[in-house]
């Protein structure tokens, strides 16, 4: 059994805490938050613990400085469970010296986007409290790439990458349905595999109500999942949802109740869509700005669909869209360690690029997914060039690199055009 490395979150966290005087860490239940939050606590207290929930609201709610009472960093675990908190800490942030105050976990949203923006203008954290996304593990963080290519360093344009990847199509099959989630990591592969089903199934019974408390159907919530999973990576509106779902299964949803559920799972961090990108282009070209539809987890999808590592095996066309997830999952949690962000581009001429990661500083990297062979390789070579020379170079920066990220493939290397060809089981932050 492989042991997972460092997160990437893990100095993320250590960072931040020591600029901020508290951390919030958002993300989807079981991707290991409280782990990383525990490493550096001091103190803790476990706001959602069975045998003293009850408790600890109730004080919150009477004398919420008391919980917050302990040697720093305290981690208060799964805070929303008592929403005052947050007034409390952004208090005592303000009247403490110095930084590294208080660690907070949380698995819900409790707020919409503009209300958070509200919230956060007449409450504001902004310069005390710190805000720290946490996704389930890359491949290089489970121990599963080797890490030989690091996604930092071709920001560097090296003119030259060797490395070999460890990883076939067998492999990649059974990660993509296993997931990153950290409990998986030490058990038996069928063991490991049932993980995703049960979180599918715990999200549909239970957590999705968590996001809103609106009591949902569990049986309507495993339809919208299966037809989300089957719009992985595209721009596929509610309307088409609406309609796969209707198509599949008799179903009373309308557009509004699909939306309605697609935003309770933004809020439980089962769902993250990709924003697109808009670059500046040497001729006028529409740029559509739909977000990519992607679950947090490739496991998410496979579960939801039922399919386990032969069935991708047995369906390419599914695989390489579910693909795309994994590989979006790794890249998002590469560029926060520098800072950086993923989008998507695709343009009214219908040339799309799967991922561009933006840096702070302007740099960015353009990035087309494919499972591997020559010819899918080829029509990203050709997508990616297409898509660089479209760009205006006068009014923002050359693209730092361009490069085709793989499922399968012997070898990590630089054509001689420039492009870079790397599988998946090399690449790291």
């Amino acid at each position: 059994m492989k042991d997972y490395r460092p997160r990437v979150a893990d100095d993320l966290l250590k960072r931040k805490l020591a600029g901020k005087g508290a951390v919030l860490i958002k993300g989807p239940k079981w991707c290991g938050k409280t782990t990383t939050a525990e490493q550096v606590a001091k103190s803790a207290l476990y706001m959602a613990d069975t045998g003293s929930r009850e408790q600890n609201i109730k004080l919150a709610n009477v004398n919420p400085h008391l919980i917050l009472d302990g040697p720093t960093p305290r981690l208060i675990d799964e805070w929303q469970v008592a929403p005052v908190l947050w007034d409390a800490v952004r208090f005592e942030v303000d009247h403490r010296k110095g930084h590294g105050h208080f660690i907070l976990t949380g698995s819900v949203v409790m707020h919409d986007k503009k209300e958070e923006e509200e919230r956060l203008i007449q409450h504001s954290g902004t310069g005390r409290i710190a805000r720290l996304i946490m996704r389930p593990m890359s491949l290089w963080e489970s121990g599963d790439s080797n890490g030989s290519v690091s996604l930092k360093e071709l920001f560097q344009s090296p003119e030259k990458i060797a490395a070999t990847c460890d990883l076939d199509l067998k492999d990649i099959a059974y990660l993509t349905c296993r997931g990153g989630w950290p409990d998986t990591l030490t058990m038996e592969r069928d063991v490991a595999l049932d993980q995703a089903f049960d979180y599918v199934d715990a999200v549909a019974e239970t957590d999705i109500s968590e996001a809103d408390h609106v009591k949902r159907n569990p049986e309507q919530v495993r339809r919208l999942l299966r037809s989300y999973a089957r719009n992985q990576g595209a721009q596929s509106p509610l309307t088409t949802i609406r309609d796969d779902m209707k198509a599949n299964e008799s179903s009373t949803f309308n557009e509004d109740t699909v939306g309605s559920y697609i935003k309770a799972l933004k809020k439980i961090y089962v769902i993250e869509d990709m924003s697109a990108w808009n670059p500046n282009l040497r001729s006028k070209t529409a740029i559509r700005t739909s977000d990519n539809r992607y679950f947090v987890d490739p496991s998410i999808a496979t579960a939801a669909l039922g399919l386990g590592p032969n069935d991708l095996i047995n369906d390419l066309e599914t695989f390489g869209l579910i693909f795309e997830t994994l590989c979006a999952r790794d890249l998002r949690v590469f560029a926060d360690a520098m800072d950086g962000k993923v989008y998507h581009y695709r343009d009214k001429d219908n040339l799309e690029c799967d991922a561009v990661v933006h840096l702070r500083n302007g740099s960015y990297g353009l990035i087309e997914i494919k499972l591997g062979g020559d010819s899918l390789i080829e029509d990203g070579v050709n997508t990616l060039l297409t898509l660089s020379n479209k760009i205006d170079t006068t009014k923002m920066k050359s693209p730092s690199f361009l490069m085709v990220l793989t499922a399968v493939g012997k070898y990590a290397f630089r054509r001689d055009d420039g492009v870079y060809v790397v599988p998946i089981g090399c690449l790291r932050d």
